[in-house]
């Protein structure tokens, strides 16, 4: 019985279950402009982050409209190799490192 229900069916392509009581989540449109007036409309979930910039189908930033303008938008902090190592050990064990190094190195050239 259950063959025959399923007969003509393209399986996996298509759900069985209807849109019935289904509601979809609260949105929210926003506007954003480029410098030459272009306008990109973006929807987010309403408790999404808005990001302040937003790059458009044709390759240039727009700014957010009616809302808090970032003073520039392209300046990222770039972290170093130094930042980087500082966050992952103090001062203290890096030369406390160093040390054993030096040690190890002036072993080597002893013999």
């Amino acid at each position: 019985m259950s063959d025959r229900s399923l007969r003509g069916m393209r399986l996996g392509s298509q759900s069985m279950e209807s849109e019935a009581g289904v509601e979809p989540a609260p949105r929210q449109r926003v506007e954003y402009r480029t410098e030459d007036g272009e306008q990109v409309f973006v929807t987010f979930a309403s408790e999404a982050e808005i990001p302040s910039v937003w790059v458009s189908k044709s390759g240039k930033e727009a700014v957010i409209v009616n809302g808090e303008k970032p003073e520039n938008p392209n300046e990222k902090h770039q972290r170093t190799h130094w930042d980087m190592l500082m966050e992952r050990r103090t001062t203290e064990e890096l030369e406390d490192i160093l040390e054993q190094r030096l040690k190890f190195y002036r072993e080597q050239h002893a013999l």
